[in-house]
């Protein structure tokens, strides 16, 4: 897997955040993970993952299963985000000469 984009799905009462990110492999296979983050107030941040290979062919669709994930594991969150959400399609394949 690539690189990571992390979006923001919600705020709890005690300030951490529910994060998702979601990866695109070189072979085209896209992944979420759902994760809290703890923002210190030096800006350092405690991450724990909640869940993770949430994959499906398209990006849609693994969005769609963290979504779903984050929806029965966190059932009274009624603002939390839906997708699409951010998505780091992997290197550029082309190379400029």
């Amino acid at each position: 897997m690539g690189r990571t984009n992390l979006d923001l799905l919600l705020t709890f009462p005690d300030g951490s955040h529910l994060v998702v990110s979601t990866q695109c492999s070189r072979d085209g296979e896209f992944s979420c993970a759902l994760y809290t983050a703890k923002i210190g107030a030096d800006d350092h941040a405690d991450f724990q993952t909640i869940s993770n290979h949430l994959s499906a062919p398209t990006c849609q669709r693994a969005q769609a299963h963290a979504y779903d994930y984050a929806i029965r594991h966190f059932p009274h969150a009624e603002a939390l985000k839906k997708p699409p959400y951010l998505i780091w399609a992997g290197p550029s394949s082309a190379v400029s000469q």
